[in-house]
């Protein structure tokens, strides 16, 4: 029991007795000075008032009091102790009279490990413990009144951790398990399960590899493991399933599609595949899961190649069934072109096919003239005019048939230059070259010697764009008329461009002050060349910057706002060059321009602050010489606490914008409310009907005190010089009941309003000074 010390005191006696019982009541002393003490010898699970007296020399009481307490019930007894898994133990215990719950407690012999566990009967259990381990088991009970001492104690040891199981299957007919060592294993034991059936295979072993043979191929198989330690113990079971690798399947059929789009392969069925695979010797592959057929395709041509199916599951793949054959038709001739040697001599002329016995070709030529060639060897001539146009086909045949794919060869002799050629920048690096059409030509080659000569429009259109250029760059740029077959004329006379400039690249923005801002760009065109520095942002009009060095200056820009900064240039034969890449640039968020403090207690303030442009959130100081109080919101007010009592404060404030960028801002302080008192005691004066209010005073002693003992009776008032810390008041009328409030006079005169009420019973006079207590 604790209690407060009372004034003039020579002794407390402390005294419980129990309730509703015959057992006599216990008695215990303590000196003046003392305000904590200890009963011991009660009853467990009994009922007791307590009751506290402070006593005078002459052995008389002169105040008491007075509670109830219940004792915590006995101490439960183990019965028994045992661990189901690797993390816990289980306790039986007979239950104890007036225990509404239990708690179980482990400890580890080292004394680095101790839990405890609510448990509300028997059984119990406490989790989270390590394997293996040996453990200190006590059980306590409870009830409202507490817990009871801990029962003598008894060792257990929590079973080990179950095998870690990997398991394969590396053939169709084998599962092979390994596993970690598990600490303090003695032997490893297994239950094998053939799924859906009744066959079962019992295996222990004390190595950390089991190879099971022999078994089905494509069933699943369910594995249970199980460790034990050196007293055969079992620890926790582990279960996982494996199924094994399915037979090889074997092929049935192999047929070409008619049309000749792909080939179709029939294979048997195997147990416990998921899919198959088709493979082909030149790396071709079809697949299937539902059927036992599946169509290569499309086939390639001019092919005599062997095939495999190799079934699939979990496990993996089978062994490869035995290749079968299949031929295919053959192949178009690659390269198949028309060379003219001389003028009006042509030649179509093609690469050798294999697994061909001959070829067919035919030639017809827009004037209405043809050739046909049946021959075995890779060239037919036929006689062709400049300025006329032929068409050509071979066709290779074996005894399959003819190729079912033909390329058509188209030729046209060659072409004249052109004339008028118009060159135009139509964007910064895209120019459109148009010029008139040829006779005879077929398609036209733009190419640009500065881009490597690579062709940049191959087409039949008199014009071209040629895009994705080096900008700042002289090109020149060379059309070429082509003909498909015969060629392009390449003495074509070349025309000069030049590009728009390149787009500045933003190196860095720095913050000259609070409006001004300094950009740092790439300067990448030559000499002379303008750069113009944009600055954007929503509701506000753009501000613009311009230079033909490598920096200039954003001025005027508005405080929390984010700015897109992007640059371009400009020249005068090149035109403008496309924006650059853009650059975020933020601005320091704004200051509330407003911010009030409101006292709400004596140690808490509430600080609220108008809008800030950009800020986020807000870091609100108050500092004074006794220390600093801080929040940080993203509200426009926060409730302080630690605020000292008659203390100068000064304000400042972090405005924070989204991305963590900061504004400082400073207001003008304000001066915490004056302390209230404290240890506020009531005395009656002796044989007088005159009570005197004591109090102890925090803070500067520089205001008058007020006191007012507001009462069913009467109400009575005082107040007090600055450094005084009592009161005197007198009565009409004994034996009032008062509410006394003693608070700090501003010097407009007004109270502070945060000081508590006390109240006091006051009895009637007697012979002594009286202290009396709170209500």
């Amino acid at each position: 029991m604790e209690w407060t010390q009372f004034p003039d005191v020579s002794f407390y006696k402390l005294k419980a007795t129990p309730k509703n019982s015959p057992i006599a009541p216990v008695f215990v002393q303590f000196a003046q000075t003392t305000i904590l003490g200890s009963i011991t010898t009660l009853t467990p699970n009994t009922q007791y008032t307590v009751q506290i007296e402070a006593m005078s020399d002459q052995m008389t009481v002169l105040a008491s009091a007075e509670t109830d307490a219940l004792t915590a019930p006995e101490i439960p007894v183990i019965s028994m102790t045992y661990s189901k898994s690797s993390e816990s133990i289980t306790v039986e215990f007979p239950e104890v009279v007036g225990a509404i719950s239990y708690v179980l407690r482990a400890e580890s012999k080292s004394g680095t490990f101790f839990s405890e566990a609510k448990v509300l009967g028997s059984p119990g259990t406490i989790e989270g413990l390590q394997p293996f381990t040996e453990y200190e088991i006590s059980i306590m009970s409870k009830n409202a009144g507490g817990r009871s001492q801990p029962s003598y104690p008894t060792d257990q040891r929590t079973t080990i951790v179950a095998p870690n199981l990997n398991t394969t299957s590396p053939t169709s007919t084998s599962i092979v398990v390994t596993w970690e060592p598990v600490e303090h294993a003695e032997l490893y034991t297994f239950v094998i399960i053939q799924q859906g059936t009744n066959v079962r295979i019992d295996v222990s072993t004390n190595e950390t590899m089991l190879e099971l043979n022999n078994l089905q191929p494509g069933m699943t198989y369910i594995i249970k493991a199980q460790a034990q330690d050196d007293q055969g113990r079992p620890g926790d079971d582990e279960t996982v399933s494996q199924i094994t690798r399915p037979s090889s399947p074997d092929v049935l059929d192999v047929q070409i599609n008619q049309g000749r789009s792909g080939a179709w392969v029939y294979w048997g069925a195997v147990q416990g595949a998921s899919n198959y695979i088709v493979w082909t010797s030149n790396n071709q592959t079809c697949n299937a899961t539902l059927f036992s057929y599946c169509d290569i395709g499309p086939v390639v041509c001019g092919q005599n190649q062997t095939l495999s199916v190799t079934a699939y599951n979990d496990a993996g793949p089978s062994d490869p069934s035995n290749p079968a054959l299949y031929l295919t038709y053959p192949c178009p001739p690659n390269n198949t072109r028309v060379e003219e040697y001389d003028p009006a001599n042509c030649s179509v002329v093609w690469d050798t096919v294999e697994m061909v016995d001959y070829y067919m070709v035919f030639v017809k030529g827009n004037d209405g003239n043809e050739k046909l060639c049946n021959t075995t060897g890779t060239i037919c001539s036929f006689e062709c005019a400049c300025g006329h146009s032929f068409i050509s086909i071979v066709v290779p045949y074996n005894e399959i048939g003819g190729s079912p794919v033909v390329v058509l060869v188209n030729y046209t002799t060659i072409p004249c230059c052109p004339d008028s050629i118009n060159i135009t920048l139509v964007s910064s690096e895209t120019v459109e070259i148009e010029w008139l059409e040829i006779s005879g030509a077929e398609l036209y080659q733009v190419t640009a010697e500065e881009t490597n000569d690579i062709i940049h429009c191959n087409d039949t259109e008199n014009i071209c764009a040629l895009s994705d250029l080096n900008c700042d760059t002289t090109y020149s740029i060379k059309v070429t008329p082509c003909s498909e077959i015969s060629g392009c004329n390449k003495t074509c006379n070349a025309h000069t461009q030049v590009t728009a400039p390149c787009a500045p690249e933003i190196i860095n923005i720095t913050q000259v002050n609070t409006t001004t801002y300094s950009v740092l760009f790439s300067t990448p065109n030559r000499a002379g060349t303008t750069y113009t520095i944009t600055a954007s942002a929503s509701e506000t009009q753009p501000h613009i910057c311009r230079s033909t060095q490598s920096v200039c200056e954003l001025t005027d820009l508005p405080c929390g706002t984010v700015f897109e900064v992007m640059g371009a240039a400009e020249s005068n034969d090149g035109g403008r060059s496309l924006p650059g890449y853009e650059k975020i640039l933020e601005t320091g968020p704004c200051c509330p321009q407003n911010v009030v403090v409101t006292q709400v207690t004596q140690a808490m303030s509430n600080v609220t602050w108008s809008p800030a442009t950009g800020a986020r959130s807000f870091i609100t100081s108050l500092t004074s010489r006794r220390g600093e109080a801080k929040c940080h919101t993203v509200d426009d007010s926060c409730l302080m606490g630690c605020i000292t009592c008659g203390t100068n404060y000064s304000i400042s404030m972090e405005a924070i914008s989204r991305t963590g960028h900061k504004s400082e801002c400073n207001y003008n302080g304000f001066s915490s409310s004056p302390c209230c008192p404290t240890n506020i005691k009531l005395y009656r004066m002796p044989n007088k009907l005159q009570l005197r209010v004591y109090w102890r005073s925090l803070g500067p002693h520089m205001y008058n005190h007020s006191v007012e003992l507001t009462g069913q009776m009467a109400n009575l008032n005082c107040e007090a010089a600055p450094g005084i810390r009592y009161c005197d008041v007198s009565e009409s009328i004994c034996g009032n009941i008062y509410t006394v409030l003693v608070a700090p006079v501003l010097p407009d005169g007004t109270k502070t309003n945060f000081c508590q009420k006390r109240t006091f019973s006051v009895p009637c006079p007697g012979n002594n000074n009286i202290l009396i207590p709170n209500v």
